[in-house]
């Protein structure tokens, strides 16, 4: 009987030894893959990516700046918390369907879709108050005195409005869908810039301030 308990035993230890390095490897597995599809060469490995974004990318401040720091393109687009960068995953699975079926195989195809799909790309960045950008730029690390007085004022602004990043910096890196009106923003900025009764002049340094006693 001793000898059955020790045999039992051994089996057990066995078992719970095959069992933890399986999981090991498993969960080793599974994150040497997810590391390996949050790569700018996996992101551009297909042409749709390599041929379109990507190129228009290339020409922006967040891909050649003058400090040398580039933005790739995990860095915007795939969430750094592991639970969020794995619920992203799962929903770019959607995106290789549509790779698979030759939704956007073509130049013609991707502008095409372009507009829906960056809508839908500045709704889910609404929606996380836009998280990714804030990886990098936070708001209270803003040295709001070597900005322009335009930006300095908008950034203060946005917090009263309780806007986020990416209400006023679509096509930041990307270029904007032929259907985007730009006039709208700007006609939007404009008429809460009247409600809190800030004169052109304290953005628009370039304008003269008006004569004493005159109101414009």
């Amino acid at each position: 009987m001793k000898w059955i308990a020790q045999h039992i035993s051994s089996k057990c230890i066995v078992a719970a030894v095959l069992f933890f390095v399986t999981g090991i490897l498993f969960w080793g597995g599974f994150n040497w893959s997810l590391e390996l599809t949050n790569t700018e060469s996996f992101c551009i490995s297909c042409h749709e990516m390599e041929k379109n974004v990507y190129q228009e990318y290339k020409k922006t401040i967040h891909y050649s700046s003058a400090t040398g720091v580039r933005a790739s393109c995990p860095d915007c687009h795939v969430p750094r918390e592991w639970t969020y960068k794995v619920a992203r995953k799962i929903r770019a699975s959607n995106e290789l369907f549509h790779w698979l079926i030759g939704s956007i195989s073509s130049r013609e195809k991707f502008q095409a879709k372009r507009s829906k799909l960056a809508y839908a790309v500045w709704e889910g960045m609404r929606e996380t108050d836009s998280r990714e950008c804030r990886n990098c730029h936070k708001q209270g690390a803003m040295a709001e005195d070597k900005q322009s007085a335009m930006a300095s004022k908008m950034h203060t602004l946005a917090l009263e409005w309780k806007q986020t990043c990416i209400d006023c910096h679509q096509g930041i890196a990307h270029t904007l869908p032929n259907d985007f009106n730009k006039n709208t923003l700007i006609d939007g900025w404009h008429k809460k810039i009247k409600q809190h009764n800030i004169v052109c002049y304290e953005c628009h340094k370039d304008m003269p301030a008006p004569i004493k006693k005159e109101d414009w």
